[in-house]
């Protein structure tokens, strides 16, 4: 009796921390990790790394990834307190509910910051570069976006994605051309799954003041949102060619993902919340394992065969 109180207690304590890094939900994380994990795998076929370096930087890059959302998110949440409090769905966010001082989220904050900048350190100069734009400049510019653009989900994609080019300017010195692809790639496909997710907000971000491309590209969104898709697969191909990849890729990254945009966007209803969630996580698991499926299947295929 005793031991279930006090992980009760220990439960309630670390809720709201838990809460405001949104590392509970898995799918924000994932949608940074995706990225890193397609660039690293194209980089370990193109450079022959051996399983036994694949696997331990695959695990250590992925943590990396989702602390480096969690940062994102807390600093999300201290500049849109009063934003969230106009929202429905985000009006009992920690900071936004008083529940976390801004203070004590900072510190929170300076804890995750640290570990990304030890994370990065031993890389090279380009990618150490690169890896504190993504770190502070980026995440800590993109809350603004949205009070002064309709278009903060471009921003988005740059932030979100630049792990890219990090991963690859550490392993062959500096960005690849593939990764510039890739980079562009994953721009189309953050501006496809975040307008997917800003259309839960439509109404309250109009009462709020809060500008996005969901707003932007009204009764259109759905075109909009196909022709993403379109660019992503076609992003797709040129990163295939640029790299290099095998069939494997091809056949199930481009085929697997154009098929599965295709579902996405027969089924979804921009103007139902529920069916713009199920969007928006099968973006940050379905879609994203896929087409790390036929990266993966090719980078094994090399290391057989070699």
């Amino acid at each position: 009796m005793l031991t279930t109180s006090l992980l009760h207690s220990v439960h309630h304590a670390l809720k709201p921390w838990i809460c405001l890094t949104r590392i509970d939900r898995l799918a924000g994380s994932m949608l940074i990790i995706w990225p890193f994990l397609w660039s690293f795998t194209l980089c370990a076929k193109m450079e022959n790394l051996s399983l036994r370096t694949f696997v331990p930087v695959l695990v250590y890059g992925s943590i990396g990834c989702a602390v480096l959302h969690s940062a994102g998110c807390i600093w999300n949440d201290i500049l849109d307190r009063d934003f969230d409090r106009l929202v429905e769905r985000t009006k009992n966010r920690p900071i936004a509910s008083g529940q976390i001082s801004v203070k004590k989220a900072l510190c929170f904050l300076s804890v995750h910051l640290l570990f990304l900048v030890v994370i990065i350190w031993p890389c090279n100069s380009p990618a150490w570069e690169l890896g504190l734009t993504g770190i502070f400049a980026l995440p800590g510019l993109y809350p603004l976006m949205k009070r002064v653009t309709y278009w903060p989900q471009a921003f988005l994609g740059v932030a979100m994605n630049l792990i890219v080019l990090v991963t690859s300017a550490t392993y062959q010195g500096a960005p690849a051309p593939f990764s510039f692809a890739l980079v562009a790639c994953c721009w189309c496909w953050t501006m496809y799954y975040d307008t997917v997710y800003a259309c839960q907000d439509k109404c309250d971000d109009v009462n709020a003041g809060v500008k996005s491309t969901a707003l932007l590209f009204g009764s259109r969104v759905k075109l909009f949102l196909s022709g993403f898709a379109v660019l992503f697969v076609c992003g797709l191909y040129c990163v295939g060619v640029l790299s290099a990849a095998g069939m494997p890729f091809f056949v199930l990254s481009i085929g697997g993902a154009a098929l599965h945009f295709a579902f996405q966007i027969s089924q979804l209803d921009v103007d139902d919340v529920k069916s713009c969630l199920i969007t928006f996580e099968a973006n940050a698991f379905t879609l994203g394992s896929i087409v790390w499926t036929g990266v993966l299947v090719d980078y094994l295929h090399s290391i057989l065969v070699a």
